[in-house]
């Protein structure tokens, strides 16, 4: 089981820890885009010190902030195959049902940045 605001040190997995609504999925382009300067710059053929995967979690609220939208943006412009974010589409923020604040079709906004989009019908089967 994980919090709903999981920190670095106290739960497994979890390698960083931030602040407000869309810094994690930027964080995430950051640590993504690490990994394959990484591997450019120190994997050797047959000695592959770095090709790390970067997930993350991100909800509604993430998915409004103009960051999110920058930050996937880069990501799709550098192709990073290596980033994944799950995004928990249940409309809902700390101020109410999404549809008080957004009518955008967010997985057509990521597919427009070239990201690989993927839906899932019932997360919990």
């Amino acid at each position: 089981s994980c919090p709903g605001h999981p920190e670095y040190r106290y739960t497994a997995g979890v390698e960083t820890t931030t602040g407000p609504l869309g810094q994690g999925v930027a964080n995430s382009v950051g640590m993504a885009m690490a990994s394959k300067w990484y591997a450019q710059t120190f994997n050797k053929p047959g000695f592959e010190l770095f090709s790390y995967d970067v997930y993350a979690m991100c909800g509604d609220g993430c998915m409004q902030e103009g960051l999110s939208s920058e930050a996937a943006s880069l990501a799709g412009h550098h192709k990073l195959d290596n980033l994944c974010w799950i995004w928990d589409n249940n409309q809902i923020t700390i101020e109410g049902n999404t549809s008080w604040s957004t009518s955008e079709d967010i997985p057509t906004r990521f597919l427009a940045y070239g990201w690989n989009v993927l839906r899932v019908g019932d997360a919990n089967d």
